[in-house]
């Protein structure tokens, strides 16, 4: 696509932010392009995270429409970088399971089953497999999927350098106002996560406190929901998984609860006993706080003179949104300069 030369920013190095300048660089190649942040990779809220791509099943964006195009783009952008073997970017295939002990609902999944080509409800004898008498856990539901593992650890180094490799400019810097960057730029990408809150005064944006363990168990090789929050994801890349978890909203602290973690190993244990061979050894414990917005917020703003394009609010579904709901945004960019 050609159009006139522009200066365009990109605040915020998470998953949404490079993803924004990977998309804008592939679409406008000839903007002039700077990202700006002042955390990058393993400094970021997504490096932390398990990373697979499973939505929850609430209408997040401004119709089911839109909602289920942003899962399905994601899901189109992931599976095209599976083919790039050669590139190590963190992307794998992984199979799996949503299971309940009370209710039917929470095994289901619209999206997911409209765009995962198994999607399936889980059999008697993988139930049955799965409870356990001794630790007293009646698994009653059950479906069965595959989907992608994103891992950020790899997948955001692997961004950062394509796009730097395409001339991007990268600065570690703090923002403390949009307005800031004012005037210097043409186009602005709000891609601030939690601090959108504060820079947006949008009072619609509350952390969900997360709380995850990452341990060594290169076993597990499927991944495994049960009743919602608890959930243990592999990363085939090292043989960790990542356990979880909990969904405190309006929860500021981002020191690790004890009783967490003990839940956590708990629950874990119980879905999966082969865990508790591996939680004999080292683990590291890891909080985050999750940016959730009612709406995610993707528009288009004007802030003297300058186009602002928010996309921030994805709370705990980041990284299984962040390519969909980019391309809606670089659309709305697009209708913008037409």
């Amino acid at each position: 696509m050609t159009s006139q030369r522009k200066k365009v920013a990109i605040v915020g190095a998470g998953i949404i932010g490079v993803n924004s300048a990977l998309e804008v660089q592939r679409r406008y190649p000839n903007y002039d392009l700077t990202l700006i942040a002042d955390k990058f990779n393993g400094e970021t809220l997504s490096d932390g995270a398990a990373g697979l791509l499973r939505p929850d099943t609430y209408v997040f964006g401004p119709s089911l429409e839109i909602s289920q195009q942003w899962v399905d783009d994601s899901y189109s952008f992931y599976k095209n970088l599976l083919k790039n073997r050669d590139e190590l970017c963190g992307i794998n295939e992984v199979s799996g399971y949503m299971f309940s002990t009370k209710n039917p609902d929470i095994i289901k999944n619209h999206y997911m089953k409209n765009c995962s080509p198994d999607f399936r409800e889980a059999t008697d004898e993988e139930l049955k497999a799965h409870s356990s008498v001794e630790n007293q856990l009646q698994i009653n539901y059950g479906s069965f999927f595959t989907s992608i593992v994103i891992e950020c650890k790899l997948f955001l180094p692997w961004a950062l350098k394509k796009i730097s490799n395409n001339a991007v400019t990268i600065i570690k810097r703090k923002i403390e106002s949009l307005e800031e960057l004012c005037g210097e730029y043409d186009i602005i990408f709000n891609c601030t996560g939690i601090r959108a809150g504060k820079l947006c005064n949008d009072v619609n944006v509350l952390p969900i406190r997360g709380q995850v363990i990452r341990v060594k168990a290169p076993w597990v090789d499927k991944f495994y929901y049960c009743d919602s929050d608890t959930y243990i994801i592999p990363s085939i890349s090292d043989g960790t998984v990542v356990l979880g978890g909990c969904r405190q909203f309006g929860s500021h602290n981002e020191q690790v609860n004890e009783r967490n973690t003990e839940e956590i190993i708990e629950k874990c244990t119980a879905l999966l006993p082969s865990l508790k061979e591996a939680l004999k050894t080292d683990y590291k414990v890891w909080v985050g706080l999750r940016p959730y917005r009612n709406k995610i917020r993707v528009e288009i703003e004007h802030i003297n003179g300058t186009v602002i394009v928010h996309n921030y609010g994805h709370g705990g579904y980041g990284i299984t949104l962040a390519p969909g709901t980019v391309k809606y945004a670089v659309d709305l960019l697009n209708s913008v300069n037409n």
